[in-house]
């Protein structure tokens, strides 16, 4: 074999960080050593990797072309090397999931996955659709947990469970007392309000807009935020009213803090979606968290 396992690990390194120093900090070799592993991959196989700018390197079109063999590759000699270590059952995962399903439904998972297994060590990054994807794309996340559709060819995406957004406002808000009064709630309501909405790029925007396809250019939307906290706070504050998943917004129906609007004419169901790069290796870790997401 005209190559090694470290070759490979240091060549992907680099197409992560762009740089051999950085790549080589986190390998935990000398620059020197990284460099020559590099420079003995490109050599033996007569071929150039990466285009080099200035201090950067970034891959070229042959590099682009190995790299989702070589990060399959690398996840098959991790299994392997776990299962003659009698480990097969520790998983290192690295997770992204969308602030929705993050927040509210990922950790209860990962809590479990931990319980089930002790030694597994799971990292959960926490962001909108469409870093995540980006991520998953870019071989930064080993599988994604989105609520936002997709159509890229480079992922697999598939479904996961159903959810729906909600519409909701204080309890001092004007249109509380249409629904106590069991009067419907217009779209003609819908444009003489204030909104207060997830921002551009987040699933939960995205199903807002689907939603309210015909009124939306004249909606008054007066903030977009990241959190779905802030929002829900700026909504009990009565500064407009709000739309996420009903998920986020159990507790507040409960308490009475935040009321639902009832809005039959608009359709704001949706699925949430496992993403995985086509090209990704799916381990055994990648298995039992799609399994353990299934049956929460």
């Amino acid at each position: 074999m005209r190559y090694t396992l470290r070759q490979l690990q240091v060549f992907l390194a680099i197409a992560h960080q762009q740089n051999v120093s950085k790549a080589a900090v986190q390998l935990n070799l000398s620059q020197s050593a990284a460099s020559s592993a590099l420079k003995e991959l490109e050599q033996q196989f007569d071929l150039q990797l990466f285009d080099r700018i200035g201090k950067r390197l970034q891959l070229n079109e042959q590099g682009r072309l190995i790299r989702p063999k070589a990060e399959r590759l690398l996840a098959e000699a991790v299994e392997l090397e776990q299962a003659l270590s009698e480990q097969a059952d520790t998983s290192n995962l690295r997770v992204g999931a969308t602030l929705t399903i993050g927040n509210y439904l990922a950790v209860n998972i990962m809590a479990e996955m931990m319980r089930q297994q002790p030694d597994a060590h799971i990292n959960l990054e926490v962001a909108n659709t469409s870093t995540i994807s980006q991520k998953v794309l870019n071989y930064d996340l080993d599988i994604g947990l989105i609520e936002g559709e997709l159509q890229n060819t480079d992922l697999e995406v598939t479904p996961w469970r159903d959810d729906e957004l909600a519409v909701f406002c204080s309890p001092e808000h004007p249109l509380v007392k249409k629904v106590l009064a069991n009067r419907r709630i217009t779209d003609k309501d819908l444009l003489a309000v204030n909104w207060i909405l997830r921002e551009a790029g987040s699933g939960t925007q995205q199903t807002f807009e689907r939603a309210m396809h015909g009124i939306l250019p004249n909606l008054k939307i007066v903030h977009e935020l990241q959190h779905t906290e802030a929002i829900k706070r700026a909504v009990e504050a009565n500064l407009g009213i709000g739309c996420l998943s009903e998920i986020t917004l159990k507790e507040e129906f409960e308490r009475g803090t935040l009321v639902r609007l009832p809005v039959p004419q608009r359709n704001f169901k949706r699925s949430f979606y496992f993403i995985i790069h086509n090209q990704k290796f799916q381990s055994a870790g990648i298995h039992k968290w799609i399994s353990l997401c299934k049956s929460s």
